[in-house]
């Protein structure tokens, strides 16, 4: 057998590092963004066969081994072909108004109605059809999903998208497709005693008017909300930033797709150890993953709460990673130095609420932080003890 290390043996490229996922993208003949974040209302979409409608991949720098996203268009008074797929995905509508109809198990069909900012989940493997109910007006989606992990392990198209099998166990109760469900909640091991509020459903009308719960461990005013939908192992949360306050910086694993819902602010994003932060715009369009193990803290500064989505993988019925069970027990809002992954606001750097007053200065916002920070000292600071740059991704797509 030749040594030879400047000759590939036939076929070894053919062979070795394959990655079934992005062949399938690449494949697909729509167009592939790959960036920090993206503003998806803006990003380029093209025919998709598969889709019988327009489409692109959006993915992110941070998406990791099992989470991806896709931009899914339907153009005015069109539908979508029937599809189904063993992959699991939340919908969440981006812009338009419209119906999708899900064919059952045991035969039956169930239909619903949604409009901008309603989200939704098929039940795995199920058939279904999306039918844009505008004759002016497109509608898009942004589709968190995991299909990467789901084609890699299976590396089979067919197996994915014609396999028959059924899971009835996965559809729910009739009134999950009605914006109906079901709320539960549990402690979790933190010396604060935070409380996670799930609610099962398979469909929420409107992310910006849904009932939160208080979470103040992530921050004081803070609200959130876990979805465990259609029985599935991806997870969901919907928190609010109180008018003149932002959250607890924290971290954990890759491939959470966070989508600011309404409201206008920012995001900062760091890694432990680094001089500069990585700013994002915070409003209702853009989509970013922050990377494994990155820091990042998100800030309201507008007269009105502001509301995010994040999807990932492990649900809080199905964990699925040791990071997500951690996290679901409480180690996303444990300080760090009491080995969680939290950053108490006393350990913040300075230069994170002086940056906060001045940006809510322009905005005519009052600070409601003033019983955590000494806010004259930290805007009395000099310049060169608040050194460090802030590095502003460019998004594709103008300002909404």
């Amino acid at each position: 057998m030749s040594s030879d290390n400047n000759q590939d043996p036939v076929g070894l490229t053919s062979r070795f590092l394959l990655d079934p996922y992005m062949d399938w993208a690449n494949g697909e003949g729509i167009p592939i963004h790959l960036d920090f974040g993206h503003d998806l209302l803006a990003l380029e979409t093209k025919r998709w066969d598969r889709f019988d409608a327009r489409g692109c991949f959006a993915h992110t720098h941070g998406r990791g081994d099992f989470m991806a996203n896709y931009v899914l268009e339907v153009e005015p008074g069109r539908k979508t072909a029937p599809i189904k797929h063993l992959y699991e995905c939340f919908f969440f509508v981006l812009s338009g108004h419209g119906s999708t109809t899900v064919w059952l198990p045991d035969g039956n069909t169930r239909t619903f109605e949604w409009g901008p900012k309603a989200m939704f989940a098929v039940p795995l493997n199920c058939k279904y059809q999306i039918f844009n109910g505008s004759g002016q007006e497109s509608a898009r989606f942004s589709c968190t999903n995991d299909a990467p992990i789901t084609i890699n392990l299976y590396h089979n198209l067919d197996f994915v998208f014609a396999n028959d099998f059924q899971f009835p166990e996965r559809v729910g109760l009739a009134k999950h497709f009605d914006g109906e469900g079901d709320h539960d909640s549990f402690g979790r091991n933190t010396g604060n005693k935070a409380t996670i509020n799930v609610w099962e459903t398979n469909f929420v009308h409107d992310l910006t008017s849904f009932k939160l719960y208080e979470l103040d461990a992530r921050g004081k005013g803070s609200m959130n909300v876990f979805f465990q939908m259609a029985d599935g192992t991806m997870h969901a949360h919907t928190s609010e930033i109180p008018v003149g306050r932002y959250k607890k910086a924290h971290r954990h694993a890759a491939g959470t797709h966070v989508h600011a819902v309404d409201g206008t602010g920012y995001s900062l994003l760091w890694y432990e150890g680094d001089d500069k932060f990585v700013e994002l715009p915070w409003r209702h369009g853009i989509m970013y993953t922050p990377p494994f193990w990155m820091f990042h803290q998100h800030f309201n500064t507008c007269d009105k709460p502001a509301r995010y989505l994040a999807c990932a993988i492990g649900s809080a019925r199905y964990p699925f990673i040791s990071l997500r069970r951690v996290s679901t027990e409480g180690g996303g809002s444990k300080s760090v130095k009491e080995g969680g992954r939290q950053i108490e606001y006393e350990d913040q750097d300075p230069r994170i609420h002086r940056k906060f007053l001045e940006e809510i200065q322009k905005t005519g916002i009052a600070s409601m932080m003033s019983d955590l920070f000494d806010e004259s000292a930290i805007m009395a600071l000099p310049k060169e003890q608040l050194t460090g740059v802030i590095q502003t991704p460019t998004l594709k797509g103008p300002a909404i």
